[in-house]
């Protein structure tokens, strides 16, 4: 048995049918003809469905017309008014595109879930092409999902409430606990950080949400803590702030890594003529765009042996010592102490 399509796709479908009629469907043919409401189990069920999906479709100000047979009173269609319906032509960089993909992606939570799911599925169905929600999806920032502790930490930063947890340094591969005043939660890189105040260290760090184990807890009551000065902030901020863009020389194995290949720029002025490099014989060599060394460093190391850094020297010596690091780990390195 097929499964059974979500309401969000079938309202979807019946905006893009009402939009694309020539003059007006009457709900025998959105019965028949829309993907979703065959699974209607009668007609009265489908009545509800349909009178349910019309009124959820209005409350989005979509405008559907009632329209009625001029020659037969009780012959009723619908359609969308497109005078009404139709938006201005909207002029958004790629980089507003995938900003607003991304807002939708991360607000996914139940509490919000249904605002998001109907404006998405406006935003989808006033495209001129269905190529036009694969542009969005193709643009969006790849962010993985904060976990279990991503909701936690919101509601922390708002409240001005200290929390604690469980983290594992990428350094060092030490796993202690953590007592942070959290000031904000950044997208950074492909994933989330917190960055606040350690009260152990008594200084301002930043701390990835996929190296925290465990719950997260809350300490003490809301509002326990000042929110930090502007300056505070800044400087805390300052090493997730973009610095000027150089160019990293890659040697990578064939058919991996798409994600730095899709980023690859042509080799910069005065690039050394690396025809005769060893490592080139069976590797392409590629160059990348980049600002902050150890994000493109973390980012690289997942890719194992695929991947060689043969310049700048920084990068290449950031790589290495993340790879040590993580070759040690199963050595007694992270255990607690």
């Amino acid at each position: 048995m097929a499964a059974a399509i979500p309401p969000a796709e079938r309202l979807l479908n019946l905006v893009i049918a009402l939009v694309n009629t020539a003059g007006r469907m009457t709900k025998e043919q959105v019965r028949t003809s829309v993907a979703g409401y065959q699974e209607a189990p009668s007609d009265d069920a489908f009545e509800r469905m349909f009178e349910r999906d019309k009124d959820t479709l209005r409350d989005l100000g979509i405008p559907i017309l009632t329209v009625t047979d001029a020659g037969h009173g009780d012959d009723i269609g619908y359609r969308v008014d497109l005078d009404a319906y139709a938006l201005p032509p909207l002029d958004l960089t790629a980089g507003e595109l995938g900003v607003l993909a991304m807002a939708a992606q991360v607000w996914q939570d139940q509490a919000v879930r249904a605002d998001t799911t109907r404006a998405l599925t406006k935003l989808r169905a006033v495209g001129d092409a269905p190529e036009s929600t694969d542009l969005v999806a193709g643009l969006a920032p790849r962010v993985r999902a904060g976990g279990g502790a991503f909701g936690p930490l919101v509601d922390a930063v708002q409240a001005r409430q200290a929390v604690r947890f469980t983290y594992r340094a990428a350094t060092t591969g030490e796993v202690r606990e953590r007592t942070v005043e959290p000031w904000k939660l950044l997208a950074r890189r492909g994933g989330w950080v917190l960055v606040g105040r350690d009260r152990d260290r008594g200084a301002s760090r930043s701390f990835r949400l996929s190296r925290m184990e465990g719950t997260v807890r809350t300490v003490g009551e809301p509002g326990s803590f000042t929110a930090p000065s502007a300056d505070e902030l800044a400087e805390a901020l300052q090493t997730w702030a973009s610095g000027p863009e150089r160019v990293a020389t890659l040697a990578i194995l064939p058919e991996r890594a798409s994600a730095p290949r899709a980023r690859a720029v042509p080799a910069p002025p005065g690039e050394p003529d690396r025809s005769a490099d060893p490592l080139l014989a069976q590797r392409d060599l590629v160059h990348v765009p980049f600002r902050a060394e150890w994000e493109l460093a973390e980012e690289l190391v997942g890719y194992g042996d695929a991947v060689v850094v043969l310049a700048p020297p920084g990068l290449r010596q950031s790589v290495l010592h993340l790879l040590r690091t993580a070759a040690t780990l199963d050595q007694g390195v992270g255990s607690d102490g």
